[in-house]
């Protein structure tokens, strides 16, 4: 497969990224030397991967997910699958659907979990790839469902902040009607591995970064693992993530 690629480091948020950032980014782009912007994910070599989570603009996260699909996630505790529908919510299923398959939650923390209410996860182990991320905004969708136990929905920065959602997603533990009154679109729901969510650990409650709202993820974007490894080394791990589309019946 022979094809060319431009690489571009794009600024985001409300201003550009900080020198080293962008050094970093175009170090990695340059090794990649190449883009692919057509075939299977499978057919990604590593640092193409790499590359391509490191520039929120490529084609690949422009990807429409299919009608139906399903996320499996293998953790420290076991595997869960989320049963993601477009229909539901178009941009954020598109968002979710490119950040499994493209390998942006592999090897990340489950960095808050309230017993009782919600698993949430999605800040990336790399700095680098925060500050990349950050301000890299979707539009709402219009809610369509409850959030009841089992089903899931991207995060956002609170009242105030619509138009906020980015790459952090929660899973319901319960049935929280409270979430219905704010534009958490329910995107999908768990369909193997409740048990799973259910066991991840939540002794840090929201001390372990709590919403974006609580103003206690500035460390963990700006650390990463290293940081959560050394501070919250309890954190329940996703190992890998893999997106695959269900056929119709």
């Amino acid at each position: 497969m022979s094809m060319s690629c431009v690489s571009s480091v794009h600024g985001h948020g409300r201003g550009r990224l900080p020198l080293s950032t962008r050094f970093a980014v175009l170090a990695v782009s340059a090794t990649a030397l190449s883009c692919i912007s057509r075939g299977s994910v499978a057919e990604l070599s590593q640092i193409q991967r790499r590359a391509i989570v490191l520039d929120p603009a490529h084609a690949e996260w422009r990807r429409a997910a299919p009608e139906r699909s399903h996320l499996r996630f293998e953790t420290t505790k076991g595997v869960f699958v989320l049963e993601l529908h477009r229909a539901w919510g178009p941009i954020g299923a598109d968002r979710l659907y490119n950040l499994t398959r493209l390998g942006y939650f592999d090897d990340t923390r489950v960095h808050r979990v309230r017993a009782g209410y919600i698993a949430q996860f999605g800040l990336h182990g790399d700095p680098t790839v925060n500050a990349v991320w950050k301000g890299r905004y979707l539009a709402d969708d219009p809610p369509r469902s409850r959030n009841e136990r089992g089903t899931f929905a991207f995060s956002y920065e609170g009242p105030g902040r619509p138009a906020t959602r980015n790459t952090q997603i929660y899973i319901n533990l319960a049935n929280n009607a409270r979430n219905d009154t704010e534009p958490f679109t329910v995107l999908g729901t768990v369909v193997e591995g409740m048990g799973v969510i259910d066991s991840l650990y939540a002794g840090y409650g929201e001390e372990s970064g709590g919403g974006v709202r609580q103003g206690k993820q500035g460390p963990l974007e700006r650390g990463g693992n290293a940081f959560m490894d050394q501070k919250y080394p309890r954190l329940d791990r996703i190992l890998r993530a893999t997106a695959l589309p269900v056929r119709r019946d």
